[in-house]
């Protein structure tokens, strides 16, 4: 158990410890990570317990007129990542507050904590520590705070100086740090060849995320590759994505060979601290890899166990060939469009074919097969299985591989139905790699379908988090919210979802169904209007009317285009029981939903809590369509 530092004075809340000292936050001995700007702003709150901090005081202490991020999107990113952190909640708050229009308000009983005295080496922030009174009188709190600012001031100068100076690499007080690498440029005479410069770029992250996690946080493919070929400058994107470190390299692949250039970055000051070239046979990139991971390492001051150090020099065999078939299957897979998922399966099963014991194509496989269900591409219980057989396939060659365990996590959750069986291969998933969004993406939806809304929305705020710009975790945490009935969040959190990619159409879905829950009709036919199916403009003149009469006509519409697809291709009977049941339409919608147990469509491990089927709960026949799901 890592017992709480003696740094500074420290603050009790439940089962929560503040080392106001050292800027550490633990709960029940272990420390919570927590960065420097959220605790700040806790700081501030526990200056005055019970009392409102506003908006202005925030902005005037924390957010100065000449910072770089805005106050707006810096106080609600602290404040959600201080609920995450506490496992807080902003509608039945434990611990902090909103006070809409006017601030913030730490609401949890505080008692202060007298540190054991510290050694003379424990240094200057321990030693004061140890004369402090126990009182809440205001005064002594101001007096505290000041106090516990120098002493944090102390310490944050030390870590700066630390990274500059590797005569302190073994330092023991290691904070976690975040990392971005940026997609590799492909420095090839080919465009072709791009598939093989992003599928290296997402190697090096899965690597690098797995290196140490509790040391060193990585920001996901779908988040970095929103900056290739950008022009902005490594401070702006270290802001945006704010990490302390940025990886940016180049490869040149030509035949058999493989130059691939990296040069390390801290943002703070753009110091370049380390930069590489290597000229390498295809069959040794693995090993440029590892040797990234362990320089990466010694930059930022971690410090490797033992095993780690064992896990970065054991070398796996690589089939060049496997290899880069396996990276096309990525490429294809991450373009997230049924033609996409085709085309990786293709990859990946040649890429089996020329090395049959590579695990990682079999997780690919999966992952395509999974994402033809919800996708209306093929029936789930065609797909599905077949997915499964690739999940367990790639388990039984290599049980660590965190993908695997969150992809059959996924299927156990979509397929067998089945949430209490799947959070255990999604909690082995986050085990094995903390930085992967995807298992906490899909660990969010089981905690949802188990109805532990609070512990999914928190889930899904650690996905965010992990990969801030990636459209689908964006739009699928309005809809987690949208679950757990938190409209006013989810409404928000759908804008900014389409603020980060307008043409990323699914959150324009959840939006409108928020609105027509809320009343707000010609908000909602707005938004229907701009979401998946999408309608010819002819069309959309004809539906365009105010209020309820709008949305009645977009339903109408809707209906008559989904029996005409359904006449072309494969149409779940899900999206018809949606639309039945939208209309009022009772009867028809619990037949389809009938029909959809029978297809073993994934949504239906869903349809306890969401709000479109609100309106049938009360027929009979819905709690012995609930009783079916249960039994399958």
């Amino acid at each position: 158990m890592d017992a709480p530092s003696s740094s500074g004075p420290r603050i009790r809340a439940g089962l929560f410890e503040v080392d106001l000292g050292s800027g550490q936050l633990h709960k029940s001995g272990r420390q919570v990570q927590l960065q420097e700007q959220p605790f700040r702003v806790l700081a501030m709150l526990l200056e005055h317990p019970g009392e409102v901090v506003t908006r202005e005081e925030l902005q005037a202490r924390l957010w100065p007129a000449h910072t770089f991020v805005s106050f707006d999107e810096g106080i609600n990113t602290a404040i959600r990542k201080l609920r995450v952190a506490f496992g807080d909640s902003a509608d039945n708050p434990r611990f902090i507050e909103t006070v809409p229009r006017r601030g913030y308000r730490f609401v949890a009983p505080v008692c202060d904590v007298i540190a054991e005295p510290a050694q003379p080496s424990d240094g200057i922030a321990a030693r004061s520590a140890a004369k402090l009174p126990k009182t809440k009188h205001p005064s002594v709190w101001r007096w505290i705070l000041a106090a516990s600012a120098a002493a944090l001031l102390v310490v944050l100068v030390s870590v700066a100086y630390l990274g500059r100076s590797h005569a302190h690499a073994k330092s023991t007080a290691q904070k976690r740090v975040m990392l971005a690498v940026l997609p590799f440029q492909n420095m090839s005479a080919d465009p072709a060849q791009d598939y093989f410069s992003d599928g290296l770029t997402e190697e090096t992250i899965t690597d690098l995320g797995q290196l140490s996690p509790e040391h060193l946080g990585v920001i996901a493919r779908t988040s970095a590759m929103a900056y290739k070929h950008t022009n902005k400058t490594i401070t702006q994107i270290g802001h945006e994505l704010d990490v302390e470190y940025i990886l940016e390299g180049s490869v040149r692949r030509e035949g058999g060979e493989a130059r691939v250039s990296a040069q390390l970055i801290r943002v703070s000051d753009q110091t370049n601290l380390w930069a590489q070239n290597y000229e390498r046979n295809l069959l040794d990139l693995l090993q440029i890899e590892n040797e990234l991971g362990k320089a990466i390492a010694r930059q930022v001051q971690i410090s490797l166990t033992p095993q780690q150090e064992m896990d970065l020099s054991k070398m796996r065999t690589l089939n060049p060939d496997a290899y880069d078939l396996y990276l096309k299957g990525r490429f294809y897979w991450n373009q997230r469009t049924p033609a996409g998922f085709w085309k990786g399966i293709e990859s990946f099963k040649q890429a089996i074919e020329k090395d049959p014991d590579y695990a990682q194509a079999y997780v690919g496989l999966a992952d395509c097969y999974i994402l033809l269900g919800p996708n209306d591409v093929l029936p789930a219980k065609e797909v599905y299985p077949l997915a499964k057989a690739a999940a367990l396939k790639a388990l039984q060659l290599d049980d660590g591989l965190a993908e695997a365990h969150a992809s059959l996590g996924f299927l156990m959750l979509l397929y067998d139905w089945n949430p209490a069986q799947a959070e255990k291969q999604f909690q082995r998933a986050i085990e094995l790699d903390p930085n992967y969004p995807t298992a906490h993406h899909w660990y969010a939806y089981d905690l949802a379908a188990m109805k532990r809304s609070d512990e999914a929305v928190a889930e899904i705020r650690r996905a965010v988090e992990l990969d801030p710009l990636s459209s689908i975790i964006n739009t699928d945490a309005g809809q987690i919210l949208l679950f757990a009935r938190r409209s006013d969040e989810a409404i928000a959190q759908c804008h900014k979802a389409i603020g980060l990619d307008p043409e990323f159409k699914q959150a324009y879905w959840y939006l409108a169904l928020l609105y027509q829950e809320e009343g707000l009709f010609d908000q909602a036919l707005d938004a229907f209007l701009k979401a998946p199916p999408g309608f010819p403009d002819s069309q959309t003149a004809a539906i365009r009317s105010s209020g309820i009469s709008g949305i009645k006509s977009y339903w109408r519409q809707r209906l008559a285009m989904l029996e005409q697809q359904a006449k072309e291709h494969y149409v779940s009977p899900y999206a018809f029981a949606v639309t039945y049941a939208l209309m009022g339409d009772r009867d028809r919608s619990l037949e389809n939903l009938g029909k959809a147990i029978d297809e073993r469509y994934p949504s239906m491990v869903f349809v306890q809590i969401e709000p479109v089927f609100d309106s049938l709960r009360s027929d009979p026949r819905f709690a012995a369509l609930l009783h079916r799901i249960r039994a399958a």
